[in-house]
């Protein structure tokens, strides 16, 4: 059985569980992370050198990295529907994913750490309200994509993008902050609750 290191909190752990559902893949979590066992611990250090979840042993394999491990676990399964084998349709895939853990993290980040985490390292209200600004300027970069497409992010099929994109738009709409009306995401959200896994790990109303 698949071993799931982490916290079920964790935006990033939560792509790995509902790509798991999504597979109907046995798996396991252990609970590791702030809150649960510590992940600064030379045992863990010895799985992932950064310290960070989710990690999955998978036999003898361990992989850290939620979006690696998700290409991995489609790739696996032979899920050429969420991971397309055709070199520019993965591309379209992976170009989002990749943006999802690069520039739309990023974006939100600040904010997020401020509004919901209350934190007490994010509290420069110059900082917070420019962080929800860029928020707010990457989910029209959806709102845009999906004019384009007109139902998932990388095309007309549900794949890994819609995956770590949703959980980050879920995060948006979880999140108690002032936001644009921008209905192409709403319709996006709405469609992607139709699926019982994004009920269980994406909109169960934690941010």
């Amino acid at each position: 059985m698949l071993r799931i290191l982490g916290k079920p909190t964790s935006i990033n752990v939560r792509k790995v569980l509902w790509l798991c559902e999504e597979l109907a893949l046995p798996h396991a979590l252990e609970p590791w992370g702030a809150g649960y066992r510590d992940t600064n611990v030379p045992e863990f250090h010895a799985l992932n050198p950064n310290a960070m979840v989710p990690v999955i042993i998978d036999g003898d394999a361990v992989l850290w990295e939620s979006n690696t491990i998700c290409r991995y676990l489609a790739g696996k399964a032979g899920r050429e529907d969420l991971l397309p084998r055709e070199p520019l349709a993965r591309a379209r895939v992976e170009q989002w994913m990749d943006w999802q853990g690069g520039d739309f993290n990023n974006a939100w980040r600040y904010a997020y750490m401020h509004l919901v985490r209350r934190s007490p390292a994010h509290q420069d209200p110059a900082a917070v309200a420019a962080s929800a600004a860029s928020w707010n300027r990457h989910v029209a970069i959806v709102d845009d994509q999906l004019a384009r497409t007109g139902a998932f992010v990388a095309g007309p099929a549900f794949t890994l993008a819609d995956i770590v994109i949703g959980l980050s738009v879920n995060r948006w709409y979880e999140t108690p902050m002032e936001r644009p009306e921008l209905p192409r995401v709403r319709a996006y959200y709405d469609r992607l609750a139709e699926r019982a896994p994004f009920r269980l790990h994406g909109r169960n109303g934690m941010p």
